[in-house]
């Protein structure tokens, strides 16, 4: 049974908000205070829907509970990285400016810090389907949520460690299907012959397009008079009236500001006296217009670590961690990976005739794997939510209902402490 964490309607809010960052995030959360009667203004030096959000694979994974910090990731970080066709990166011109996070990174695995981490994620995603099912009936477009399946498959022939998943998923209350041979083949007809077995999850959701989700967000906050102001942030102060926000030498004044601006969200709280271990986890992803009817489903490789699937706009092929900072331009070849594992998998791309579109872009990734949701422990005026890592589009409802939630001092059925902005 799945709980409600729908925000009262009966105490409607009055006053104005400025939320910075104009990510799925965002326009949901700008979108949430909206619907509690605040006056909203969205700021952002692009157009909305432009960043990280853009880049998603369009997956709700809600099954991803486990941290990336864990003892498996760290006993086999230094083959990953070593493997030139591997999903992690470290270009070595950022390895001095990494180094303090990564000590972060391997801390969170310890045994409490993992527990407490797993056991946030897991509230989190529990709750993200039903609040986007709320948030998208309120706006007139259910059809953006997709009741798809997903299905993550081994090419190995040995089945021990997608039945060890199955049964670790199982102790927390995900339902999937071992399948192979016929069954197989019947879910995936495209897929190559050497995929051997897979995990089904019928109850899996994704959206129809990131991008297109953004875009009908944006649309509504719009048409619910939303104000959107197409510049870069540069400056915060609140107090204990309200908050200021410095644009283009302009400063405007708000009954609250929140702060979704992704990896860019660190510079400007170390403005009002925070730091947080904020990195850009930069991610790639391929496009290819014409091969999103290859796939029923999103399909994730247990073994490559990359994931492909049908989207509205084509069919979306995303991968690697690289840990490389903002000011970095694209590295090439890790497209070309993203392009062999995607043929290893599913032959018919080997069609010359298919064109595709390239992209790479910063997920904003804190230490423990966990968002920030929150207020500035002084001025409680101004509030956070930035930090989800490849969890940006599924997270995004929930974490808006719970930071409105935060500001409305009312009780959740989500435990916040996980997230606060000084837990590092």
């Amino acid at each position: 049974m799945v709980l409600s964490v729908a925000i009262r309607k009966d105490k409607p809010m009055t006053g104005s908000m400025a939320v910075v960052g104009a990510g799925v995030v965002g326009l949901s959360c700008a979108l949430e205070a909206q619907r509690q009667g605040l006056r909203v203004t969205l700021f952002d030096r692009d157009a909305p829907g432009l960043g990280a959000s853009f880049g998603n694979a369009g997956y709700l994974a809600t099954e991803l509970i486990e941290p990336l910090s864990n003892p498996a990731t760290l006993r086999s970080a230094l083959s990953l990285w070593l493997n030139p066709k591997g999903p992690l990166a470290l270009p070595l011109r950022y390895l001095h400016r990494i180094a303090p996070w990564l000590l972060r990174f391997v801390m969170a695995a310890r045994p409490q810090s993992l527990q407490r981490s797993r056991a946030a994620l897991l509230q989190l995603n529990r709750e993200s389907i039903a609040a986007w099912q709320r948030s998208l009936e309120d706006i007139g477009a259910p059809e953006l949520l997709v009741k798809s399946g997903y299905l993550l498959v081994w090419e190995s022939a040995d089945t021990q460690a997608a039945e060890q998943h199955q049964r670790w998923l199982n102790d927390h209350g995900i339902q999937t299907e071992l399948v192979q041979g016929a069954r197989l083949l019947e879910l995936e007809p495209a897929l190559a012959k050497q995929v051997h077995h897979g995990l089904y999850f019928p109850d899996a959701y994704r959206v129809s397009d990131p991008y297109d989700l953004c875009q009908q967000l944006f649309a509504t906050f719009m048409a619910r008079g939303g104000e959107f102001i197409q510049q870069a942030v540069t400056e915060l102060t609140p107090t204990s009236d309200d908050v200021a926000v410095t644009s283009e030498n302009v400063d405007y004044h708000y009954d609250h500001g929140l702060v979704c601006a992704g990896v860019w969200s660190r510079k400007l709280l170390s403005q009002v006296g925070l730091e947080v271990p904020l990195e850009a986890e930069r991610g790639y992803h391929l496009t290819i217009p014409s091969a999103a009817s290859l796939l029923n489903h999103h399909i994730g490789s247990a073994e490559r670590k990359f994931v492909m699937g049908p989207l509205d706009s084509g069919l979306r092929i995303v991968g690697m961690t690289e840990l490389g900072g903002v000011e970095l331009p694209p590295i090439k070849r890790r497209f070309e990976v993203l392009r062999h594992h995607s043929r290893q998998l599913l032959p018919d791309l080997n069609a010359t005739s298919l064109t595709e579109s390239e992209w790479m872009g910063h997920r904003p990734t804190l230490p423990d794997s966990l968002p920030v949701i929150d207020q500035h422990p002084d001025y409680a005026r101004l509030c956070f939510a930035f930090g989800n890592q490849h969890l940006g589009v599924t997270q995004a409802a929930i974490t808006a209902e719970l930071v409105l939630q935060l500001i409305q001092q009312q009780e959740s059925v989500i435990d916040r402490t996980a997230f606060k902005v000084t837990r590092f």
